[in-house]
């Protein structure tokens, strides 16, 4: 397990191993913008090819990682208005995937909708410069900040609470964020931006939701095939552990954005349990999540 390398296997792979963690597949959407001139188009070129050399390149950790190791994920960008040169407005999505061992099913630990994507970029800006103990300028820290939380979500998924020291450095982002006035980073207000995802992922109260992510990931999904009555036992208890927790965090965006990944695979999980599993499970999730409620209605038809 990546995780937990020893020194040996680091010795003996490093010359062939990429230091870098994750392979992201950047996608930039702009047919809402005129851009008449070649110039105006080429821009979303640069861009693309900016935002990728940094999601790709850039070290995070001193960890070893095989090309197949690498933290898959997907950028998607939506830009909708130009209001002036080099400033563009829209939204992104931002998935992080998992493979499950010893299959080769991958699932998905985040799919994530942020709403503010505003940035400026230029020609001069294709070396991205980020410093995590500064604030440089707002792609910059969005993507540094997706990044630490592909990590904290990953190391999450393996060891128990195991990416909290990613998580502590995209809180730090955030804040300098915060700092600079920029839009999507406000600690008041949307309760789905930046900040809240970070803050959501930090928050001790929601620390039980921590832990039942690491047990859905890597007791369950990850033993699922040896034991599936045990794995759909321990999401049940994971499920209504989310349903305590929303109680008092009404409208979470980490737990929204957890179950917005996570819809199909839990009907999935399912489909194949006994009647009362099912009605359990349908009555849970169809309470958690009730814009889904026709698609977890497939279990007790």
């Amino acid at each position: 397990m990546k995780k937990i390398l020893s020194l040996l296997s680091v010795v003996c792979c490093s010359v062939a191993s990429y230091a870098q963690e994750l392979n992201c597949n950047v996608t930039i959407i702009s047919d809402q913008i005129n851009a008449q001139q070649a110039a105006e188009k080429q821009v979303f070129v640069d861009m693309k090819m900016a935002i990728s050399d940094f999601m790709n390149n850039k070290r995070w950790t001193n960890d070893i990682y095989s090309q197949e190791e690498r933290i898959k994920c997907n950028l998607i960008i939506t830009f909708t208005k130009s209001p002036q040169q080099n400033v563009f407005q829209g939204n992104a999505q931002f998935q992080v995937i998992r493979p499950v061992y010893n299959t080769t099913y991958e699932t998905l630990l985040l799919q994530y909708v942020d709403r503010n994507f505003n940035i400026t970029f230029s020609p001069e800006d294709r070396q991205m410069n980020f410093n995590e103990q500064s604030f440089t300028n707002n792609l910059t820290s969005i993507l540094g900040f997706y990044s630490l939380i592909a990590l904290t979500l990953d190391y999450d998924s393996f060891s128990k609470t195991g990416g909290a020291q990613f998580l502590t450095r995209a809180y730090n982002v955030a804040n300098m964020a915060f700092s600079s006035g920029v839009s999507g980073w406000e600690q008041t207000g949307d309760v789905r931006n930046r900040y809240w995802l970070v803050e959501n992922l930090q928050n001790q109260q929601l620390l039980p939701f921590r832990e039942g992510f690491y047990t859905y990931h890597r007791l369950v999904l990850d033993n699922f095939t040896n034991d599936p009555g045990n794995g759909r036992r321990q999401v049940l208890e994971f499920m209504n552990s989310i349903k305590t927790l929303q109680q008092s965090r009404t409208n979470s965006v980490l737990m929204n954005s957890f179950l917005d990944a996570k819809g199909q695979e839990l009907v999935n999980i399912f489909s194949e349990a006994t009647k009362d599993e099912k009605q359990k499970a349908f009555q849970v999730l169809s309470s958690i999540d009730p814009s889904k409620t026709e698609l977890y209605r497939k279990l007790v038809k």
